[in-house]
């Protein structure tokens, strides 16, 4: 068929004639060339086709001329004998007669077909024709006839019945496709997808600030992989020299090359932070205990020794049984007293434990002599007395000698 205007189509003066561009056989053999059957099938037909087509477990050339048995077999009678040539069926499966006798033993031994042997009429002494028959398997596959359940699976069904296909109308258990062959058109965007595509890190976004672009960003994380590392780990690093590099970019990149191990280094700084939290943490717990204790009194279990804190909770008394006088504690003793108190190695002061320790302490420290007094006169013993005749011989002897014997 030409398409081409004879006022248009040509070179100079020259253009091509007329009954050159008004040809009606071309007009009718193209219009013969594409042609095709009209003839309408039954729409369970056509989702028996596309069944058969889209078959699992089956080679290519089976599910061809299974393809091809389902549009040749009676809707109606999907048990029936398909009536059809070995032309026709080689005809809509596109295969030859080798593979079509193929494609027969695979359908057969997988159970969706059955070939009866061929019948012979006695009389005249000839063959029949063998002909062929769906399976009830193949026939369920296909969606020709509905599906059977057994008696106990048949109770579920009557509990729901109000909403089964059935009660709402519908011919078919299931929806049909909208297409074919399913979605076509996938969602790029999931919602449960974690991080958007083309959007940075969140620790690496502050490299924007610095002139890096994303894709340069993108470009930088690859390197850092080739190299064995993490962009990430390196920025977390450096960000504080980073931030005053007169070429960011260049900088970034050289550090790349280096044999340094960023990830050791950032996972002890994190290591170092953590514990300098932690610490602080736990000296705001002791304090806010100590607090609490302040001005109390305490004792360890066996009523051996007495803790006194002071009003503020600045100092601590510690009260031996066996010492006569009591110990002011040095040092950091806060976190000890306090882990101390939580283990139950000491406890609040109670009036038992204050008259156990007093006990203790006067049976473990020795009776002091008492002072004598104006009331009490002295006793002149033995050696008090030798000490006394000793003393007056000596003053004897300076006053007749003049304090020459001191000489």
């Amino acid at each position: 068929m030409s398409i081409a205007q004879r006022s248009v189509a040509g070179e100079g003066d020259v253009h091509p004639r007329v009954a050159e561009n008004q040809s009606p056989e071309l007009d009718a053999q193209a219009r013969i060339e594409f042609t095709c059957d009209t003839t309408n099938l039954p729409w369970v037909i056509f989702r028996a086709v596309h069944r058969a087509t889209h078959l699992h477990g089956l080679p290519t050339r089976s599910r061809a001329l299974l393809a091809a048995l389902a549009r040749t077999v009676d809707a109606k009678r999907p048990y029936a004998a398909i009536f059809a040539r070995r032309e026709l069926l080689t005809g809509r499966a596109m295969q030859s007669m080798r593979t079509f006798y193929r494609s027969l033993d695979d359908l057969e031994s997988a159970g969706l077909i059955t070939r009866p042997p061929q019948n012979r009429y006695g009389q005249a002494g000839l063959f029949g024709r063998a002909y062929l028959h769906l399976t009830e398997s193949a026939a369920v596959v296909l969606g020709l006839v509905a599906e059977t359940h057994p008696a106990s699976q048949a109770a579920p069904a009557e509990v729901h019945e109000g909403t089964g296909p059935e009660a709402r109308g519908d011919s078919l258990a299931q929806p049909s496709a909208s297409v074919a062959d399913g979605a076509i058109y996938k969602d790029l965007y999931p919602a449960s997808q974690k991080r958007q595509p083309g959007t940075l890190p969140a620790d690496l976004q502050r490299l924007t600030s610095l002139g890096f672009h994303e894709f340069l960003v993108f470009r930088l994380m690859t390197e850092a992989r080739q190299h064995g590392k993490r962009l990430s780990d390196v920025v977390e690093v450096v960000w504080d020299h980073l931030k005053l590099a007169h070429a960011p970019i260049n900088y970034l990149r050289k550090l790349l090359q280096t044999p340094t191990d960023f990830r050791h280094q950032r996972l002890a700084r994190q290591t170092a932070v953590a514990a300098s939290r932690d610490a602080q943490r736990l000296a705001q717990q002791v304090q806010e205990e100590l607090a609490r204790c302040a001005g109390r009194t305490f004792f360890d279990p066996a009523g051996t020794r007495k803790i006194v804190l002071s009003t503020d909770a600045s100092m601590m008394t510690l009260h031996e049984a066996h010492e006569a006088q009591p110990r002011v504690a040095a040092g950091a003793w806060a976190g000890g007293f306090i882990d101390a108190l939580r283990r139950g190695r000491i406890v609040p002061a109670t009036a038992g434990l204050d008259e156990r320790f007093a006990a203790r302490r006067r049976m473990q420290q020795p009776p002091r002599t008492p002072a004598p007094t104006a009331s009490q006169p002295r006793v002149l013993t033995a050696a008090i007395g030798e000490r006394l005749q000793e003393l007056r011989r000596l003053t004897r002897a300076v006053a007749r000698t003049g304090g020459a014997a001191f000489a």
